[in-house]
């Protein structure tokens, strides 16, 4: 909070038409303020440490970055600082990646204004906000008794390999992804075969395709 009293808030999201509606958004509240815009993660990461702000808004599928790499780094190096995810999927896989590496809330950017103000406010008093069709899915599982790993082979997936795996589906080569995620090639052919291997998926050309519809069908 600032010297006027206002909660500070970082918006990560690479979209600028999305990003100019959330600032008018907060703006328009008495005690909410945009201190900082950011476009990928590493941008993200220098607005934090000069911006020092109460809260970051973050987008996890921000062009060739990964938002939940975010997320984490910011829940173990300042724990000061809550997290709200806008997210245009609504599958509870995201939603529970987003929530263990540290998030306090996950929301749908086609939510209503009202309910992204909601969201905010509630984390900022110390609580966990989840939109309803997100927790509607939860109360599912819980109800029918199935387990997470019987409901998609993706939840075997650790979050990089996840990430990699949405970038192929965007169409991003081995040496794109490494570079987006500040990784060696190497170690992204590694994450390919073990991707490969958890999905049983027998050659680079299968993953491709898996990866391609898994995007399209998200």
């Amino acid at each position: 909070m600032n010297a006027s009293g206002k909660v500070r808030i970082l918006i990560v999201e690479d979209h600028e038409i999305f990003r100019l509606g959330i600032r008018e958004l907060i703006d328009h509240e008495p005690d909410l303020m945009v201190c900082g815009e950011a476009d990928d993660v590493s941008s993200a990461r220098v607005l934090i440490e000069e911006m020092d702000p109460d809260m970051a808004i973050v987008d996890i599928t921000l062009k060739n970055s990964n938002g939940i790499d975010l997320i984490r780094e910011i829940a173990g190096m300042r724990k000061d600082v809550k997290v709200l995810v806008l997210s245009m999927h609504d599958e509870l896989l995201y939603a529970e990646r987003s929530l263990k590496a540290g998030a306090q809330g996950y929301i749908m950017k086609q939510e209503t204004s009202r309910s992204i103000v909601k969201a905010i406010r509630h984390i900022l008093q110390g609580g966990i906000y989840v939109s309803g069709s997100i927790m509607e899915n939860l109360l599912n599982r819980v109800r029918t008794g199935r387990s997470p790993d019987e409901e998609s082979p993706l939840r075997t997936l650790s979050d990089r390999e996840f990430a990699v795996l949405r970038m192929i589906g965007e169409g991003m080569s081995t040496g794109e992804i490494a570079e987006s995620m500040c990784l060696s090639v190497r170690t992204i052919s590694t994450y390919r075969e073990r991707i490969k291997e958890k999905l049983g998926l027998k050659n680079a050309a299968e993953l491709v395709r898996y990866a391609v519809r898994w995007v399209e069908e998200h």
